[in-house]
């Protein structure tokens, strides 16, 4: 019976010309599914470890014949009822004999397939036969890659300085425009990970100087992880992140939130350890971790000792003594002034923490802890303001919590709650079901009291971070049949406190709703609004004095018509048009961008091209288009003022080994001959930058 259910799938594959005719193994189509989970771009997210993270799980493919719920949920691609359908059909007829079987599981179509394909394998041989050496030399998955990019126009940060009245220099950039980033990475899925990350960004001194902690590249990441080494599922010495429970402990990786996959995003997955690759020079441990599997439940210790940039000065006490103290922490990771130098690894951050995660023998319910302490090199003493008098201040942080995932039929229950030293409690508790094959439903509360502090949580929220904001989401995914889909979501959401640039108390609420056809894997046609109200600041003058505590309700609106249309299986094509307006304090202004991409691909060579128009009229309707770039590169720029911007990537396999990519893009604004600020200043209006990238695959 089993091997007849597999003929007949097969065979639908092969008469509808599916997988084995148009889909090459390991690829995946980043530009569609990124679009369908984040929806519409906004600056406040941080897309490159979105990135790093989905690049984690492509590289470490689920072993669909030994995966569990919880790691099925944690792509965001199937839905409860496909999950327990998945689960069910297993337990029915064992492990699965090929990739085409994926079809013959209730409630699994064609495009779920797709999306599924580049994040899991049936490959039953994890571990490798002979000693650690030996698998790591001999590993397949083994590769470095090389990137330089640049901008060719010349900031005002690499002219020369200029001199000050009091016989000063002004500040400039000691270093050259370029950008130089490396990464080697040799794994086996499951089995190990080892790696390191170079990088350099424009304006940094490639220079060998102990003194101010710069050793050539300016930032050098680096791991070493084992995995599953008896009853140990993994040990790391390196760089590493955590994620667990909903996100208020440990948070990294995958938290995506509000998109246009209403349902699946809005839950977290505990992933426990993974290896931190990317160059972001914060959010990320460096020290020990391990996970220690007894019977149905898991352990992890971790100790980290990092190096953090940050702006000190000094305090005198009661007894006239110095001490330094911490006024600010830095995020960008940029050293290329003698300020921006200066501010580099300053200050040190010890963390120690672990997680107690239990599962039950029918992997229907999970319970876990959570325990992270954090300390200081000095005091952190932030400037106060009035509107940051409740964030953190002091040497040491304890933050600790407990969580829960209980599956029931098609619902799935999770939640976690965590208190912080301060006493700030954060809470998050939701529901994902099925309510129908075609039909899903999600609902997520949250509430993040104005002086809970966790630094490296990533819970879902309407803020950067889980503090002062309390609200509720819900979203609705209908798709009659395999052509039609619509998707919805409304999120209210209050902050009790003030925040930056808003100085009271305030309220607001976004939806979006999205309706795509597809009457054909050649054709995807979607529409797309999003609106958003938020309150900020009034800065106008007002009746002669500045009102700069008087609030205004701001209310944005996004659309956005977008067509993509494979031509044959060489050719493909996209159009999008892109409008917002953005009416604040009676004042309304608008923005548009037209997009059309030309993409080829012939085996060893690919090429992409787009060209686009925008015309904004202020900086709050720029427009956000995700870009193709060089593998594992991310780039969203925003589009402001009026213009022209196109680019042209490449990608040319030179021998099974090589890979070569090369990409230019440049924008022409025509409302303006200064591009830019300060020492990023621009005098001209084009700005031009170009990418080189080569990879070279070990082993192949």
């Amino acid at each position: 019976m089993r091997i007849l259910i597999l003929l007949i799938v097969i065979n639908i594959f092969f008469v509808q010309n599916t997988i084995a005719q148009t889909y090459r193994k390991g690829e995946i189509n980043l530009e569609s599914f990124i679009e369908e989970l984040f929806g519409m771009q906004r600056t406040d997210e941080n897309y490159g470890d979105l990135y790093e993270s989905l690049l984690q799980v492509f590289l470490n493919p689920i072993n669909l014949n030994k995966t569990n719920a919880e790691e099925l949920k944690s792509i965001f691609i199937l839905t409860p009822a496909q999950v327990n359908g998945f689960i069910a059909y297993q337990n029915q007829f064992g492990k699965l004999i090929s990739i085409y079987e994926l079809q013959a599981i209730p409630d699994f179509d064609l495009e779920t397939i797709y999306k599924l394909l580049p994040f899991v394998v049936l490959d039953d041989s994890e571990r490798m036969q002979g000693s650690l050496v030996d698998r790591i030399f001999n590993s397949r998955d083994a590769y470095f890659i090389f990137r330089q990019n640049r901008v060719w126009e010349t900031r005002k940060g690499y002219t020369p300085a200029d001199t000050l009245s009091n016989g000063n220099l002004t500040s400039r950039y000691l270093g050259d425009p370029s950008n130089l980033y490396g990464r080697f990475r040799i794994q086996h899925s499951k089995d190990f990970s080892l790696g390191f990350t170079i990088d350099k960004d424009a304006g940094e001194q490639f220079i060998w100087h102990p003194s101010t902690k710069r050793y050539g590249f300016n930032f050098f990441s680096y791991h070493f992880t084992l995995y599953n080494q008896g009853k140990f599922r993994a040990i790391t010495i390196g760089d590493f992140q955590m994620q667990t429970g909903q996100g208020l402990v440990f948070g990294a990786g995958f938290g995506v939130g509000k998109g246009a996959e209403t349902i699946t995003t809005v839950r977290r997955s505990t992933i426990g350890i993974r290896p931190y690759t990317a160059a972001l020079e914060y959010g990320f441990f460096r020290g020990a971790s391990a996970t220690y599997k007894a019977g149905p439940v898991n352990i992890t210790l971790m100790a980290s000792n990092a190096p953090r940039d940050g702006n000190l000065q000094i305090q005198l006490d009661t007894l006239e003594t110095a001490e330094e103290i911490i006024t600010s922490l830095q995020s960008s990771g940029l050293h290329r002034t003698a300020t921006e130098i200066n501010y580099k690894s300053r200050v040190r951050e010890r963390n120690m923490g672990g997680n107690i995660h239990y599962q039950s023998r029918k992997r229907d319910l999970q319970i876990g802890a959570n325990i992270l302490y954090t300390q200081f090199g000095q005091e952190f003493q932030r400037n106060r303001q009035v509107y940051n008098q409740y964030e953190f201040f002091g040497k040491e942080n304890r933050l600790h919590s407990l969580y829960f995932a209980y599956n029931y039929q098609n619902y799935f229950f999770f939640g976690e709650t965590a208190i912080s030293k301060s006493g700030g409690k954060g809470s998050v508790l939701g529901m994902m079901s099925s309510l129908h094959t075609k039909l899903g439903f999600s609902v997520l509360w949250r509430r993040f009291d104005r002086d809970f502090h966790s630094f490296y949580g990533n819970a879902f929220s309407e803020g950067t971070r889980p503090i002062n904001e309390h609200g509720v989401y819900f979203g609705l995914n209908y798709k009659p049949n395999q052509k039609f889909n619509w998707a919805l979501y409304y999120d209210y959401f209050k902050f009790p406190w003030l925040r930056y640039r808003v100085y009271a108390p305030s309220s607001g609420n976004e939806w979006l709703t999205r309706f795509s056809y597809s009457p054909s894997r050649k054709i995807l046609l979607f529409a797309q609004i999003r609106e958003e109200s938020k309150a900020r600041n009034v800065s106008e003058l007002s009746n002669n004095f500045q009102s700069s505590y008087q609030l205004s309700q701001g209310r944005k609106w996004n659309y956005a018509f977008n067509l993509d249309y494979a031509i044959d299986n060489h050719w493909s094509i996209k159009s999008r048009i892109m409008s917002s307006t953005f009416d604040f304090n009676g004042k309304k202004t608008r923005g548009f961008a037209i997009s059309q991409d030309v993409n080829v691909d012939y085996q060893k060579w690919r090429l992409s091209t787009r060209i686009v128009l925008f015309d904004t009229e202020d900086y709050d309707n720029r427009q956000f288009i995700f870009e193709r770039n060089v593998l594992w590169l991310f780039s969203i720029p925003a589009l402001n003022g009026q213009g022209m911007r196109y680019y042209l990537l490449g990608q040319y396999k030179i021998s099974p080994k090589l890979t070569f990519w090369a990409r230019y893009g440049r924008t022409i604004y025509t409302d303006r001959e200064v591009i830019g600020s300060g020492l990023q200043e621009i005098k001209g209006n084009t700005i031009t930058e170009t990418v080189f990238q080569l990879q070279y695959q070990f082993n192949r």
